[in-house]
């Protein structure tokens, strides 16, 4: 088994207690962030709240919060009229930088379970007229998960915990509960209505997407569009638990063949591909999988030189190469190379073109190739169950991951004879029994139980319960032969036309740069 990963709670080891660290301590700087941010809020200004959120913000933590929180929101509240929900919000990214910059307490995570129940309080059952960035709105859910995450992995190593700690466990067992966060994110997407407004806008009675999901009549765009995020976090939850089936259904309103509100940021159109083609490469739709992996593994190849400084341009990177590692992943499984493009499978090859080459051969080095891939590209699966503090304690931290990884390999090695049928379907249009049992060393029975399998393993049940193939080769049993149908898919010379096009046109710029004597 490859070495389990480790699960990363934080940047930096720096505590919270910082040398010359003042909570109470406002320098001039932030006081002008939070009076205007405060401003720009009351006032709509999403353009100006999005360029604080985004840049000020970021300048200011990278300037002056390196290693220390940012001043505490009873030291800022007098600034912005003590104002509770504009406090939940200054205190929401209060416990981001901290996450991102330092090592949260354990006192620190409960208090940021507090104030997410807080703010969603307001959101779901207060009268929320604000208008908000999607990116924030996004960070919210993206956070909220991330942070439930990180504190069952925190939970889960229990060997290390001090006494007043498991206290603190025992006191506060609801902390980050499994139900509970389900229970949030799920009540947000059902007081928004956003399923229904996704059905509407599809009889053209309703504008969501074409407006990002802001409103320009003057209400409100945070309820609708954090239950919108919601469903893409009940998806990630849903990863993490090891609940595939149950995390595309969250996902379903959405219709990820087209552009959406989840397109507009780039985060989260990047989880919501990798999510969803990783769910689908657990449940064996492997074609489904390859096909999105492809779509946004070409669009980051296409933009991501425009993200260079954005805060999530670190994650951009590390997604887009663990998308590749479950490409390989899907590609070894159901060897489909025409689903990819061209640019993709370049990249693709000179990232794991040896490895997928090895892993064909499906030996104990290709069962170790998919082990080392699977534990890098995986999600940091997570038990929500709360712990035994009984004596001895024990850690439990890789406990989940180790079970998924071990259904994967199980697959894996199911299909390790499938290889070789595949080899002689796509060379034969006809072939006995007999004959293909004796160029595999089997006998008749036992090659009947191996096709039967194929078949088992090249078919999957989608979202709308209807079986689909995943093979590009197909066979049927007529008496003692076996019948090969092969698909074949239809050229597409037109990409092919395109990229000489703009080849030629790269050809030409540099002629015309080089000057004759």
């Amino acid at each position: 088994m490859a070495a389990p990963y480790e699960y990363e709670e934080g940047g930096y080891p720096q505590q919270t207690d910082a040398v010359g660290y003042d909570p109470n301590f406002v320098p001039d700087s932030v006081k002008s962030f939070v009076v205007h941010l405060y401003r720009h809020i009351r006032e709509k200004n999403v353009y100006e709240i999005h360029q604080m959120y985004e840049t000020s913000f970021q300048t200011l933590s990278e300037r002056m919060f390196k290693e220390t929180p940012w001043p505490s929101v009873d030291a800022v509240a007098p600034y912005v009229d003590n104002d509770h929900v504009f406090c939940l919000l200054y205190r929401e990214m209060w416990f981001r930088h901290l996450y991102a910059r330092l090592s949260p307490t354990l006192r620190q995570r409960i208090d940021s379970w507090d104030n997410y129940c807080s703010l969603f309080q307001v959101v779901l059952h207060g009268v929320v007229n604000m208008q908000l960035p999607n990116q924030w709105l996004w960070d919210m859910v993206d956070e909220f998960v991330y942070q439930f995450q990180a504190f069952c992995q925190y939970r889960a190593k229990m060997k290390s915990k001090t006494a007043e700690e498991i206290a603190l466990l025992r006191q506060f067992d609801q902390a980050w509960n499994v139900y509970g966060v389900l229970n949030f994110l799920q009540a947000l997407v059902e007081k928004s209505t956003i399923i229904q407004i996704l059905e509407r806008e599809k009889e053209g009675l309703e504008e969501f997407t074409a407006t990002d999901g802001y409103d320009y009549s003057g209400g409100s765009n945070v309820l609708k569009v954090l239950g919108y995020f919601s469903m893409i976090g009940l998806l990630r939850v849903h990863c993490l638990l090891g609940d595939y089936h149950t995390g595309l259904k969250c996902l379903r309103p959405i219709d990820i063949t087209q552009q959406g509100v989840y397109t507009s940021v780039i985060g989260s159109h990047i989880a919501t591909i990798y999510h969803y083609g990783f769910a689908n490469l657990m449940l064996r739709r492997y074609v489904e999988a390859i096909h999105e992996f492809n779509k946004i593994l070409l669009y980051i190849y296409k933009t991501k030189q425009y993200h260079q400084k954005s805060p999530q341009y670190e994650q951009i990177l590390k997604k887009n190469e663990q998308m590749y590692a479950l490409l390989a992943i899907a590609l070894s499984l159901c060897p489909q190379v025409k689903l990819v493009e061209e640019t993709v499978n370049s990249q693709l090859r000179e990232k794991y073109g040896e490895k997928m080459a090895r892993m064909l051969r499906y030996d104990e080095e290709a069962s170790a190739l998919y082990d080392e891939l699977f534990s890098y590209a995986c999600p940091k699966f997570i038990t929500p169950s709360a712990p035994s503090f009984e004596e001895p304690l024990v850690n439990y931290n890789q406990d989940a991951y180790r079970l998924q990884l071990k259904m994967f390999l199980y697959e894996v090695k199911q299909q390790q004879l499938l290889a070789g049928v595949r080899t002689y379907l796509k060379v034969y249009s006809t072939i006995s029994l007999g004959k293909l049992a004796n160029y595999m060393d089997l006998d008749e029975p036992n090659l009947r139980a191996v096709l039967m399998t194929y078949k088992h393993k090249t078919h999957a049940v989608d979202s709308d319960g209807k079986i689909i193939s995943n093979a590009d080769v197909d066979f049927y049993i007529d008496e003692d032969m076996v019948r090969v149908v092969e698909s074949k898919s239809a050229k597409k010379y037109g990409d092919y036309f395109l990229r000489q096009i703009v080849k030629l046109e790269g050809i030409m710029t540099d002629i015309d740069r080089i000057k004759l004597e």
